[in-house]
């Protein structure tokens, strides 16, 4: 079975996850193990079970946040829908960017082909999407980077890396090459009363590229 995700925040509302690379939050039509598998365990003697609050993908680590009552997930909702919940993610780019950081505002909508299947592309007509970048460290070929979504399109990040030349490494989909995301939900900050924050370690996966670019 899937590795368990780490409890990284807790109280009688809210949990924050530490969700693993590769573990689906939502059981697919095709089954395998999910989140939805943990559920039962972090019930912790409430009513229901706890349920995420927002998206991350599949193959993305890190943060993921959970009402444990249903006042609380709606609240944690209107966080997320209203763009309030402060998300910060670490990548790792195969690639280099123009500068040392910079803001993307490009709106995207999903293209959907036969022969590739769907991804997300910048385009006129899409939704609006905005991403703020900082580059933490460079190598040869390489460049990891604090990412910031303003807004929280499907697979924004990838996406709007992919258009700025640097797909995020290991994204097969969007040209970053195979193995495994180099993509961490890496802080979050939740500002509810009281204000919840939670940060995940960084994943052995992208460990020694994070340290080929100076960040450890």
């Amino acid at each position: 079975m899937t590795a368990a995700p780490r409890v990284l925040h807790e109280d009688a509302e809210v949990l924050i996850l530490d969700k693993p690379a590769g573990l689906p939050v939502h059981r697919g039509p095709r089954g395998g193990p999910s989140l939805e598998d943990w559920l039962p365990a972090l019930r912790g003697g409430k009513r229901h079970l706890p349920q995420p609050a927002h998206r991350l993908d599949a193959d993305t680590a890190g943060c993921l946040a959970l009402g444990r009552t249903r006042p609380a997930l709606a609240a944690l909702g209107r966080l997320f829908a209203e763009g309030r919940a402060e998300k910060t993610y670490w990548a790792v780019l195969r690639g280099e960017l123009p500068g040392d950081q910079g803001e993307l505002d490009a709106p995207l909508a999903k293209l959907s082909t036969r022969e590739a299947g769907w991804r997300m592309v910048v385009r006129a007509d899409g939704q609006p999407a905005r991403t703020l970048w900082r580059v933490m460290g460079r190598a040869p070929g390489l460049t990891a980077v604090e990412l910031s979504p303003r807004t929280g399109r499907t697979h924004q990040l990838r996406a709007h890396m992919a258009h700025l030349g640097a797909p995020i490494l290991g994204d097969a989909r969007y040209g970053g090459g195979e193995g495994a995301l180099h993509l961490l939900a890496r802080r979050l900050v939740l500002p509810l009363e009281p204000v919840r924050r939670a940060e995940a370690p960084v994943p052995a996966h992208m460990q020694a590229a994070l340290a080929r670019c100076g960040v450890r």
